[in-house]
């Protein structure tokens, strides 16, 4: 049976509602919250004032849907979880998969992170039902790994904090990592060490690999700015 294809119109709202989302990334990003608005949001994506407030009529609710996406994309990344029962294997995954979430939607970080900043005026709700709960699932994996001798003793709520903060340094602190790269963003090579790197050490630490095999290969000379 063939795919029942897309109305025009349908096709037209998902266009808008893809502009609108990435320029509201962008701009909250930039300004946060209170200094963002849905006028300059508006312009950002190319269309009417009005035809945002079509799709969203409040700029909380924007808001709400932007750090819901970015959420909802690092959920996703924690199926590794419930994919593999090896932790070796779900732990790479989960690191990799937030390593290059970073890299694909550094404004998204960036604008969960001012929020978080600000003690969450916005979306504490979030974090007091969605994210408590999503954290408790993953935290008793990792505790049953404990418990079965797979990884050695570990609080599974600081290790995730852990890798949250490591991975998304890479989305929040961008800048800083182009400025000591010779200006320039780290090229794909530079990534992936830069990925092994990170789960090599967090794999060692929780005894899930031996040590001797973290990456211990000098790192790739940066990138000039005027290449």
């Amino acid at each position: 049976m063939r795919a029942r294809e897309k109305s025009p119109k349908s096709a037209v709202r998902e266009e808008n509602e893809r502009a609108i989302l990435k320029a509201a990334e962008e701009v909250f990003a930039e300004r946060g919250f209170r200094g963002a608005t849905t006028g300059v949001i508006a312009d950002r994506a190319g269309i009417p004032k009005a035809n945002l407030h079509y799709y969203f009529p409040t700029k909380e609710a924007l808001y709400r849907r932007v750090v819901e996406h970015i959420f909802n994309v690092w959920l996703d990344a924690a199926n590794t979880f419930d994919e593999s029962d090896d932790p070796v294997e779900a732990l790479t995954a989960y690191i990799s998969a937030k390593m290059d979430i970073s890299r694909a939607h550094p404004m998204g970080s960036k604008v969960w992170a001012n929020e978080i900043l600000h003690k969450a005026p916005v979306i504490q709700d979030y974090l007091e039902t969605t994210l408590r709960d999503w954290t408790a699932s993953r935290a008793a994996v990792i505790d049953r790994w404990v418990a079965e001798g797979k990884i050695a003793p570990v609080n599974a709520h600081y290790l995730l904090y852990m890798i949250w903060a490591t991975t998304q340094h890479y989305a929040d602190f961008n800048h800083q990592i182009d400025t000591l790269n010779g200006g320039a963003p780290l090229v794909d090579s530079q990534f992936e060490d830069a990925k092994k790197t990170v789960i090599g050490i967090i794999l060692a630490g929780i005894g899930a690999m031996p040590p001797a095999t973290v990456s211990a290969s000098p790192p790739a000379e940066p990138a000039r700015a005027d290449a």
